[in-house]
């Protein structure tokens, strides 16, 4: 299984996350769904099915946070690059921190070190250009700035 590559606050709001939907989520949902049933006829009972989607929705979300919690490996030096595309000012410039998408960073987009521009800013450095292939040919950015969190 790959480990999911996260920065300790990120970590530890979705345990937060995950601790509060397997206690309080759990006890609420059903609790709607009995409310429902007590309605009385569940084919026509628009409670209930809503209920029942809420948990099967709530459920899913326990097993994707189950799953980054017992697969996450804490990354303690988090970066963010600050980039401009070639042929934009400066003041168009870009902040970006490449990870997990459940990453939340003040004032800079997240995106997976798998795409394209995520595996290209790995290991760049400020000053540098890099270019990555995207869907509409290749594009070059120069990295101004790297910020270690």
């Amino acid at each position: 299984m790959a480990t999911q590559k996260l920065s300790r606050a990120a970590y530890d709001r979705l345990k937060a996350e995950f601790d509060d939907l397997t206690t309080r989520g759990r006890i609420d949902v059903a609790e709607k769904i009995e409310r429902a049933r007590e309605e009385g006829d569940l084919k026509e009972n628009a409670g209930y099915h809503a209920a029942k989607d809420e948990q099967g929705h709530m459920e899913g979300r326990i097993r994707q946070l189950e799953h980054m919690l017992d697969h996450a490996e804490i990354v303690e030096d988090q970066k963010v690059y600050t980039i401009v595309y070639e042929g934009d000012s400066e003041d168009d410039a870009e902040r970006y921190v490449v990870g997990n998408l459940e990453e939340e960073v003040d004032g800079a987009d997240v995106i997976s070190a798998s795409s394209p521009l995520g595996s290209a800013l790995q290991g760049a450095t400020a000053g540098q250009d890099v270019t990555y292939e995207a869907p509409n040919g290749a594009l070059t950015v120069t990295v101004l700035k790297v910020e270690t969190l």
